[in-house]
C-alpha cells in the first residue's frame, strides 16, 4: 500500500487529501501546468490558464523579479491581447507614446524626427503606435493581474530536474526549505535565452552571434530633457549612444555598442558611464548619478529546432532569441503564450493532442519571421537609420497556412481563415455603445454571423453574435471589415484569429473538424 498527498486545484481553490494509491498506476498530479520562468512569457501564460480555473504553478528561480527595462515597446498587436487578459489600461497608465529621435551628428547638426509616421487608429485597427512601458513595469503589471486572479510567482524556486512518460512530468525544484518532486501534466519551458528546459531536452538552438556586443543601462541623470530619444553620433558608428526618457519613471536608458569580450572591461559605474558619455558626445553636462540596472551583451539571432517534445513547450526568450531593433521580442513571447495557453486549456479539456501539435505550426514561422525582422533592422541602425514601417506593429501577423485555419474563399473585404479578427465599433440591440472586441474579450470561441442566416446550435464555449439581430452595424464598419455575405459566418478562436469562414450548411462539419473547437 502507498500514499501519497492529492491535490484538485480550479482557480484559486485548493483542495488536499490523503489516498491510497496502487503502485501500478500513474502518480496523481499536483498541478496541470508547471511554468518555469516568470518573466513576460511566463506571466502571460498563468494569467491565461488563471482566468480559465487551470491549475498550473509558476516558478522563478530568480530570488526577485527582473529590474530593468530591457524590453519596452508594446507593439499594437500586444495590446489588443493585453485587453483581452484584462490589464490593457493599467499598461497604458504605466508607460507612454515614444518620443521623437534626436540626432546629433558630428558636424554639430541636430535632426528631429518621429520613430515612425503617425498612424490614426481605424475603426478596425484600435491601437496603431506602440506604447513605451519599462520591462520591469510591464512585469509588476502583469503579476498584480495575475494576483487579482489568485496567484502569485514562486520567487527563488529552481527546477533541478525533470522526466516525463506518456502521462505527464515529474519534476524535481529546489527552494529555500529543499528539494520537492511535483508531478505535472504538462512543463512550460519561458526561461529565457539560456534556458534550462531547452537544453535539459537537447534541442538545438541554432542562429548566429552577430559581432554586435552591447551596453544598456537604467541611470538618473541631468543635463538633458525628456522630450526626446537622444542619439548622438559625434564619432564613428562604433562609438554612437541613445539616451532614451523612460516612459512612466524618471529614468534615462542608455544604449551603446562597446568592443568585443576579452577586448575592453565596460564599467557599467556612474563613473564609467560618465567618462564613456563624455567621449561620445563630446559633452561634460551630461552626467550619471545613479545607476539602477546595467547589461552587458552579445547580440544573437537563434531560434530552436523544436518548440514541444512531448509534454514539454519552450517559449518565449527559451524558443527564440534575436536583437532588441525594433521592439519584437517581448511581444513575440507574450503571444507564444497566448497562442499555447487556449491550446493546453482545450487539451485539458478533452480536445486532440494534434491541437497542442499547432502551436509550434504556428509559432514557430512567426519567430523566424521576426529574427529575419530585427537583424534586418540591426543592420539598418549601424547605418544610423531608426525609422519604423508597419511590419514592426505586428497586426499583419496570422495564420493562413496553419492546420486550424480551414481554407475557404476570402470574404468581400479580403479577410480569409488565419487572419486576425478586426475590431469594429457598433451597437447592442438595447441601445448601449459596443466593440467587437469587447464582445469577443473572455475565453470562448464566437460565431459571427448574419441575422439572416440560421440560427446555429448554441453550445458550452461558444458565443454567438448576430448582425442585424443583437448586434447592429450602423456605421457600417463590421460590414467593411469582415466583408461576410448573407449566410457566411465567421468562426474566431480564443486567441482573436479566424478558424474558417463557412456559410451555414458547412457550419457543422467545419467546427466538428477543427480540434479545440466546441462541440456542436
Amino acid at each position: 500500500m502507498y500514499y501519497a498527498r492529492f491535490s484538485l486545484c480550479r482557480s484559486a481553490l485548493r483542495f488536499t487529501c490523503i489516498v491510497h494509491i496502487d503502485p501500478e498506476l500513474p502518480m496523481p498530479f499536483d498541478t496541470d501546468v508547471l511554468i518555469c520562468g516568470a518573466g513576460a512569457a511566463g506571466l502571460t501564460l498563468a494569467i491565461d490558464l488563471a482566468r480559465r480555473g487551470l491549475c498550473f504553478r509558476l516558478v522563478e528561480q530568480n530570488e526577485t523579479p527582473f529590474g530593468g527595462s530591457r524590453g519596452k515597446g508594446i507593439q499594437p498587436r500586444t495590446l489588443e491581447v493585453f485587453e483581452d487578459l484584462g490589464l490593457l489600461d493599467r499598461i497604458a497608465a504605466a508607460g507612454g507614446p515614444y518620443p521623437p529621435h534626436r540626432i546629433y551628428r558630428a558636424d554639430g547638426g541636430i535632426a528631429e524626427m518621429p520613430m515612425s509616421e503617425p498612424t490614426p487608429s481605424s475603426p478596425a485597427e484600435p491601437y496603431r503606435e506602440p506604447l513605451m512601458v519599462p520591462q520591469f513595469m510591464t512585469e509588476q503589471v502583469m503579476r498584480e493581474r495575475l494576483a487579482e486572479l489568485g496567484h502569485r510567482p514562486s520567487f527563488g524556486v529552481r527546477l533541478a530536474h525533470f522526466e516525463q512518460d506518456g502521462d505527464g512530468v515529474s519534476a524535481t525544484l529546489v527552494e529555500t526549505a529543499g528539494e520537492r518532486r511535483i508531478r505535472a501534466r504538462y512543463l512550460v519551458g519561458a526561461d529565457g535565452g539560456r534556458s534550462f528546459v531547452r537544453r535539459a531536452l537537447q534541442v538545438p538552438f541554432p542562429g548566429d552571434t552577430l559581432g554586435v556586443r552591447a551596453l544598456v543601462a537604467d541611470v538618473r541623470l541631468d543635463g538633458l530633457d525628456r522630450t526626446a530619444w537622444h542619439r548622438f553620433q559625434v564619432g564613428t558608428g562604433a562609438e554612437q549612444v541613445m539616451i532614451c526618457p523612460l516612459a512612466g519613471t524618471q529614468l534615462f536608458q542608455i544604449q551603446a555598442p562597446v568592443a568585443p569580450e576579452g577586448e575592453v572591461d565596460v564599467d557599467v559605474s556612474p563613473e564609467g558611464l560618465n567618462a564613456m558619455l563624455a567621449r561620445r558626445t563630446g559633452r561634460s553636462d551630461i552626467r550619471v548619478h545613479a545607476v539602477h540596472w546595467a547589461s552587458v551583451y552579445s547580440m544573437n539571432a537563434r531560434l530552436a529546432d523544436h518548440y514541444r517534445v512531448g509534454r514539454v513547450f519552450l517559449a518565449g526568450d527559451a524558443a527564440h532569441i534575436h536583437p532588441p531593433t525594433g521592439g519584437q521580442g517581448l511581444n513575440t513571447s507574450i503571444q507564444d503564450s497566448y497562442n499555447l495557453g487556449w491550446k493546453l486549456a482545450a487539451t485539458l479539456g478533452g480536445a486532440a493532442d494534434t491541437l497542442l501539435e499547432t502551436y509550434e505550426e504556428e509559432r514557430r514561422p512567426i519567430a523566424k519571421d521576426v529574427l529575419g525582422l530585427a537583424t534586418k533592422l540591426l543592420d539598418e541602425a549601424k547605418q544610423g537609420m531608426m525609422r519604423r514601417a508597419r511590419e514592426v506593429r505586428q497586426l499583419d501577423l496570422g495564420y493562413r497556412g496553419s492546420s486550424l485555419s480551414l481554407p475557404g474563399p476570402a470574404t468581400a473585404s479580403g479577410l480569409q481563415a488565419g487572419d486576425r479578427a478586426p475590431d469594429a465599433p457598433c451597437r447592442g440591440r438595447a441601445g448601449q455603445p459596443a466593440r467587437l472586441f469587447s464582445l469577443l474579450q473572455g475565453t470562448q470561441w464566437t460565431l459571427l454571423g448574419h441575422a439572416a442566416a440560421a440560427q446555429p446550435t448554441p453550445r458550452k464555449n461558444m458565443r454567438i453574435l448576430r448582425i442585424g439581430h443583437d448586434l447592429l452595424d450602423d456605421g457600417g464598419h463590421i460590414a467593411e471589415a469582415y466583408g461576410l455575405a448573407a449566410g457566411q459566418w465567421a468562426l474566431i478562436r480564443p486567441d482573436g484569429y479566424l478558424a474558417a469562414i463557412v456559410v451555414t450548411p458547412d457550419l457543422e462539419r467545419a467546427v466538428s473538424i477543427l480540434p479545440g473547437a466546441p462541440s456542436m
